[in-house]
């Protein structure tokens, strides 16, 4: 939707199927003040372009006791199920279904105080069905109520008012059935809004103040006391803690913080008192965005869903044409009319698309909320079902196989009288690079020079892929691979040490003049301990193979590849050379891209999923990448393929079921042995299954 001024968001309450969403979102596009309205049925989110009244946004949704509420506002207290008005209404119908049925044992089925008895329950049980359904024919809008009206007052019609009570009944107890599911398929969204508190204490003017989220600025200090809960984005200013951040990162263990550390709304501050200066507004900190990203995913359909969504559109208007068909061209021939009316009536039943149309949403809800309990953050329903289709599955090494936090191990000067020089060079050279390597350097340097920042660079330019270079003093000097200088300007002495220490697993660095070489300098990133695990993991779910993307020299590359059992290796690229190697590989095969989201925007971008290395935080990370992983834990990726995997698994049972046992109910109308009421409990009990089937995604869980 394009973003206005007049845009104003609400949550919503009693939203109970997709189809409902639909005409929810119609009646408000026709309000006179509305110019465009989207409503996320998964995240039961309404979006408002134009100006609306609540009163009038709820009359919209009147058909289905939706209520509205602005986006901040306290949700209305959840009412108890036996004191809801239409609870109460079908409490009262099923007492005269219950009568109805007494009246039948003691007078007959055909008696005034049985027929009186059963319209009692109809009427009561059903009014508001009947208005929906009535209103629905004459719009020539053919959904479930529109089949149900016509089929239990057709009931009625031919003396069958003891099952057209029933039907209403059942029918009730089937969308409360629904409505619960989706509820409890939105509630892991729902806790996360419930767990960043809604005030905070701040420091101003030297007074402590407890004020609300809305009104804190950037800049403000925030004092959180042990135990309580951190109520927006900052960086550590004063004291030292363990924080839980399971809320945003789905890491299980407490994260040491302290000065100049990070920190996020909705994390609990354990043990320390902090004093945290705020970065980000409460609408812009990582818990709002991951919110956000999570509610937009849930409105992306999956193909699955867009599948089902398509063949019900065309589905129901075809089972009221089968039904009219059954009900009249029969009798034409054999004369039985209540016969052949009562079965096209059991077609109408047995056709409502409940089961199927709830099959797939709550199962792309369920699993995109278990995912962002768990630390990873899928941005659609798309990327979860492509996710679980991937053959290959290629990784950056830097920040991603490896820790990101790269040391200097070895520093060996050519010139060794210019020993100290050439290190405080090498440092002003870096200073302006944001390359990991560069803070090796720059590390390395602050340890081992009095004053390491002596010398100034100028007309400093970075060389993609290469290094760095810049002027000092007069001279200008190249910090950078070595493959800048050419195999044929390195010495025999230079080019042999190289590659020995390439050898050993090491990234080398020359730095030099055009000219000549002044230092050979080694560099070493820790592998993450997980990686070697996390590889083997893929393997044994069946990915085809592995493959290393890095722009790091082939023998450092191979070195890696090997102890960590990767199969296919493609060293010293460009973020450009990166993305080509995605290309050509897509050519036969889905592959995955797991980067850092920074410098593998391309090749994140154009895989068939971009995975991003911890998102908390990151913008790039979150905006490019169709899935983040939050906890910069590589261990979350196997976990996220097989939610996938479970989900697409569920998603196809769902389907063949409701599909399945709509096929046997209409066979069985075939013999007769099809009732009205028998024919709701199919649904229902169809709905019922396929609901708990998809809610079993909230089990899956992380392998230790």
């Amino acid at each position: 939707m394009a973003k206005s001024e007049e845009q104003s968001v609400y949550r919503l309450q009693g939203l109970t199927c997709t189809s409902c969403a639909a005409k929810f979102e119609r009646n408000v596009c026709e309000l006179p003040g509305v110019k465009e309205a989207k409503v996320n049925f998964g995240a039961a989110k309404l979006t408002v372009i134009g100006t609306a009244t609540v009163d009038e946004l709820e009359q919209a949704g009147a058909f289905d006791h939706i209520q509205v509420r602005s986006e901040g506002q306290v949700p209305t207290p959840k009412v108890p199920f036996w004191q809801k008005k239409e609870n109460l209404l079908v409490l009262c119908s099923a007492v005269f279904l219950a009568g109805g049925f007494f009246s039948n044992q003691l007078y007959g089925e055909e008696s005034l105080q049985s027929i009186i008895l059963f319209l009692s329950s109809i009427l009561i049980g059903g009014w508001g069905l009947f208005r929906e359904g009535f209103r629905n024919l004459i719009r020539l809008q053919f959904d479930m109520k529109t089949l149900m009206t016509i089929a239990i007052l057709g009931a009625a019609t031919i003396g069958e008012w003891g099952e057209g009570a029933t039907v209403v009944i059942l029918f009730a107890i089937s969308e409360a059935l629904e409505s619960y599911s989706m509820d409890r398929a939105r509630r892991s969204i729902q806790s996360l809004l419930d767990i960043s508190p809604k005030q905070a204490l701040v420091i101003r003017d030297g007074m402590e103040q407890l004020i609300e989220v809305e009104k804190i600025e950037i800049g403000d200090t925030l004092l959180v006391q042990p135990n309580k809960k951190i109520a927006m984005d900052g960086v550590v200013q004063e004291g030292s803690s363990h924080v839980q951040q399971a809320s945003i990162t789905g890491e299980s263990i407490p994260v040491e913080k302290s000065v100049g550390d990070e920190v996020y709304a909705g994390t609990l501050n354990e043990e320390g008192v902090l004093r945290i200066q705020v970065t980000k507004r409460v609408e812009d900190t990582t818990l709002a965005r991951i919110i956000q990203l999570v509610e937009d995913a849930q409105s992306e359909k999956a193909p699955a869903q867009a599948f089902v969504d398509r063949f019900a559109r065309y589905y129901t208007p075809a089972i009221l044409l089968i039904g009219f068909l059954i009900a009249f061209v029969p009798p034409l021939f054999t004369g039985e009319w209540q016969e052949w009316i009562y079965r096209g009536l059991s077609i109408l039943v047995v056709g409502c698309p409940c089961a199927l149309v709830i099959s797939t949403p709550v199962a792309i809800v369920t699993a995109i909320g278990n995912a962002a309990k768990h630390g990873v953050l899928v941005k659609g329903g798309v990327y979860l079902e492509e996710l679980g289709q991937i053959e290959k599955i290629a990784f950056d090494k830097t920040g991603t196989l490896t820790e990101g936090k790269p040391v200097v191990t070895d520093w060996e000067n050519i010139q060794t009288e210019e020993e100290e020089r050439n290190l405080q060079i090498a440092v002003a050279l870096e200073r302006n690079s944001t390359h990991p390597l560069a803070a090796a350097i720059m590390s390395y340097g602050e340890k081992q020079l009095e004053q390491p920042r002596s010398l100034t660079a100028e007309n400093f330019v970075s060389i993609t892929g290469s290094g760095v270079q810049a002027e000092i003093e007069g001279v200008t000097y190249i910090l950078g691979k070595p493959r800048y200088w050419g195999d044929g300007q390195l010495d025999l002495q230079v080019h042999s040490r190289v590659e020995q220490l390439q050898s050993e697993g090491k990234t080398v660095m020359l730095l030099g003049t055009q000219s000549q070489i002044l230092s050979i300098i080694a560099v070493r990133d820790k592998i993450r301990s997980s990686s070697k695990k996390v590889i083997k993991q893929l393997a044994q779910l069946g990915l085809k193979q592995s493959l290393l993307l890095t722009g790091d020299n082939e023998q450092t590359a191979k070195a890696i590849a090997t102890e960590l059992g990767i199969q296919e290796v493609h060293a010293e690229l460009l973020p450009e050379q990166k993305l080509e190697v995605i290309k050509d590989t897509q050519k036969e095969h889905s592959i995955a891209m797991v980067g850092d989201g920074v410098n593998d925007a391309p090749a994140l971008a154009a895989a068939t999923v971009g995975i991003a290395m911890g998102g908390a935080g990151t913008d790039t990370a979150l905006e490019t990448a169709d899935l983040a992983l939050m906890g910069d834990d590589l261990r979350k990726l196997p976990f996220a393929i097989g939610l996938s995997r479970k989900t697409m698994t569920i998603i196809k049972q769902n389907i063949a079921f409701a599909l399945g046992i709509k096929l046997l109910a209409l066979l069985l109308i075939i013999p007769g042995f099809l009732t009205l009421w028998l024919a709701v409990f199919a649904d229902m009990g169809g709905t019922l299954i396929v609901t708990l089937n998809a809610l079993r995604l909230l089990k899956n869980k992380e392998n230790s």
